[in-house]
C-alpha cells in the first residue's frame, strides 16, 4: 500500500502548467486480471505516445502510481491534455468484458484521496468522467449516456466526487 510520504511526493510533484480539469477514467480492463502501471505505459507506447497518457494510477489494492510527470501534457482526454491531470483506475469491466463499475473499497478511498489533494492544489479545477467530454450531440446542456463516445469511467463522477 502506498504509504503517506510517497502519496505527498506524488502530489507535490512541480506543476506550472494551468490546470482546471481533473480527468476519472478506467482502464477498460476485466476485473478478474491484473492491469498495472507498467503494463498502461506498454500499451500507451504501442499506440504511438512517449509513455503513459494518464498521471495518477490507482490499482484494485487502493495504490497509487504517478504514471506521468504533473508538469508534462497527459495524453487522455483529445482537445483537454493542456489543461488536465489524468487519473485512471484500475479495471472498468466485469469478468464478461462487459463495462462496469468495478472499483473496490480501496479504490474508491484512494481516488477520493487523490482528487480531494488534486483539488486542494488546483481549486478551481472542474471534476469530470472521461465520457462527459462527450459532444453535446443535441445541444441540451447535457451530456446524455445516448451522447457517450464511451462509458468510461463506468459511474457517476458528478454525483460521487
Amino acid at each position: 500500500m502506498e504509504t503517506e510520504f510517497q502519496f505527498r511526493k506524488l502530489m507535490n510533484q512541480p506543476c506550472t502548467r494551468t490546470i482546471d480539469l481533473l480527468v476519472i477514467h478506467c482502464s477498460a480492463t476485466r476485473c478478474d486480471r491484473t492491469f498495472t502501471g507498467a503494463d498502461i505505459d506498454a500499451a500507451h507506447r504501442a499506440r504511438g505516445f512517449s509513455q503513459a497518457g494518464y498521471h495518477f494510477y490507482i490499482r484494485k489494492d487502493g495504490s497509487v502510481e504517478g504514471l506521468r510527470p504533473l508538469n508534462l501534457v497527459g495524453a487522455h482526454a483529445r482537445g483537454y491534455n493542456a489543461r488536465s491531470v489524468g487519473i485512471c483506475y484500475e479495471g472498468g469491466l466485469d469478468v464478461n468484458g462487459k463495462p462496469a463499475d468495478t472499483r473496490t473499497a480501496e479504490q474508491r478511498a484512494s481516488l477520493r484521496k487523490v482528487v480531494a489533494a488534486l483539488h486542494e492544489r488546483f481549486p478551481t479545477a472542474g471534476i469530470l468522467g472521461h465520457r462527459d467530454l462527450s459532444a453535446d450531440l443535441n445541444h441540451d446542456g447535457v451530456i446524455e449516456k445516448h451522447e457517450w463516445i464511451k462509458v468510461c469511467p463506468c459511474f457517476e463522477v458528478r454525483k460521487e466526487l
